[in-house]
């Protein structure tokens, strides 16, 4: 990952607040019913610049979490699929701020079908690189067992993996055909998710004498 983009991205962000600025109404909109109508306000000098305040945190943590992270050393093995996940949210955001700046200007952006399918292709994304992640305190699905192995992590990531996309898909299509399901949608793609991923790295741990092993001699 080149160190520059994120650099770019939050640029983008201050620039195009700056940009439209004095053109901005004294509130700007900040949160979305499910029908995509406002329903939350922000002051103008807030609202214009969160978001990138938002995204220098994310770079700041891009470059904390492997230090404070007691695995930090694991981050070497990933530490292209770390950084493309903090860019790749990131970038995300970056295209929320965007569209906020150009509701708040008046133009005419539905967002009960853009926010579902950003967040879906952006669930499609993490989900792909689900699978390179290694054992880490921050980034991936961590539960008892996936922290305490690391073969039950990577089988575990790489089912979690394929569930992400399939929810991202999911949410997709439901910003398409559906948008006024979204949040339900969102919510049960998640329990489901955090509950088969809770239940198969148990059992993967519980079947794998190995995992049990190093748990006890860690303990």
């Amino acid at each position: 990952m080149r160190k520059w983009i994120p650099l770019v991205i939050i640029a983008v962000a201050f620039i195009a607040s700056a940009a439209v600025y004095s053109d901005l109404p004294a509130r700007v909109p900040s949160h979305w019913n499910v029908a995509g109508e406002i329903d939350g306000w922000m002051n103008k000098e807030w609202g214009a610049f969160v978001m990138p305040l938002t995204l220098i945190g994310l770079l700041a943590m891009l470059h904390v979490l492997p230090r404070i992270d007691p695995r930090g050393a694991n981050y070497a093995k990933f530490r292209g699929t770390f950084e493309t996940v903090m860019v790749t949210t990131m970038a995300f955001l970056l295209g929320v701020h965007l569209i906020m700046l150009a509701i708040a200007l008046g133009k005419d952006v539905s967002m009960s079908r853009v926010i579902p399918m950003g967040i879906g292709l952006l669930l499609i994304v993490l989900g792909n690189l689900m699978p390179r992640t290694r054992s880490n305190w921050f980034v991936g699905l961590r539960t008892p067992w996936t922290l305490s192995s690391d073969r039950v992590w990577e089988r575990t990531h790489r089912l979690g993996g394929r569930l992400l996309v399939a929810a991202g898909a999911l949410v997709v299509l439901t910003g398409i055909f559906a948008p006024l399901q979204f949040e339900t949608v969102l919510i049960a793609s998640a329990v489901c998710i955090s509950v088969v991923v809770f239940a198969y790295s148990y059992i993967i741990w519980r079947n794998d004498p190995d995992a049990r092993k190093n748990t006890a001699n860690r303990a």
